[in-house]
């Protein structure tokens, strides 16, 4: 591996989180030195999970507004995805724990990550912390919806299976790590066929 040298990092922008340019050295393959300059958005690390119930068939998303998204051509600026956060100063699996309590109203009991991916390598720090759980309705203890002072406004959807899964094709599920999460669980737990 080349060794990068960065031989300037300006901070462009910290009102939300961190914009950074960043001009760095390195040598290419066939040993020339290449500068760049690239921009690089450090938000932090998160967590994302998808609780399940085997039992009945379900798993458990989340409906949301997402600003990005609506600037991009969609239309409401609604997503379905898994539940997920931003892992603060906490741990992933606390993180997660913490934000499945928050937005969809469970106490889980066992989570088990299962693999971690950059979503966005080309422009965002990000590394999500990706885990699966098991879920049954005892383990509920409110109606979730999110946290009211950090403006979340959060519709929980509990869907079987094959209905989220399907919405992949449809369309109406087109956020990565929730895809990446339903094709998990169709493979390694809804692997009927």
């Amino acid at each position: 591996m080349s060794k990068v040298i960065i031989t300037e990092n300006k901070v462009l922008s910290d009102n939300w989180y961190v914009l950074r340019k960043i001009t760095y050295e390195k040598k290419s393959r066939n040993g020339s030195l290449i500068t760049a300059t690239r921009e690089a958005y450090d938000r932090g690390n998160g967590a994302v999970i998808m609780p399940y119930d085997v039992y009945n068939g379900t798993v458990i998303l989340t409906r949301q507004f997402r600003l990005p998204t609506f600037i991009n051509g969609n239309e409401s600026g609604l997503l379905i995805e898994a539940c997920a956060g931003l892992l603060d100063k906490d741990d992933a699996e606390t993180c997660i724990r913490r934000e499945a309590e928050e937005e969809i109203g469970y106490k889980l009991e066992n989570v088990t990550r299962i693999f971690d991916a950059y979503m966005s390598p080309g422009s965002v720090t990000e590394i999500i912390y990706f885990f699966i759980g098991a879920y049954n309705s005892s383990m509920k203890v409110h109606e979730g919806g999110g946290v009211i002072e950090e403006h979340e406004d959060i519709e929980v959807l509990e869907l079987p299976f094959e209905e989220a899964y399907g919405m992949i094709s449809t369309g109406d599920i087109r956020d990565g790590k929730t895809i990446m999460l339903l094709q998990y669980l169709k493979v390694n737990i809804f692997n009927t066929q």
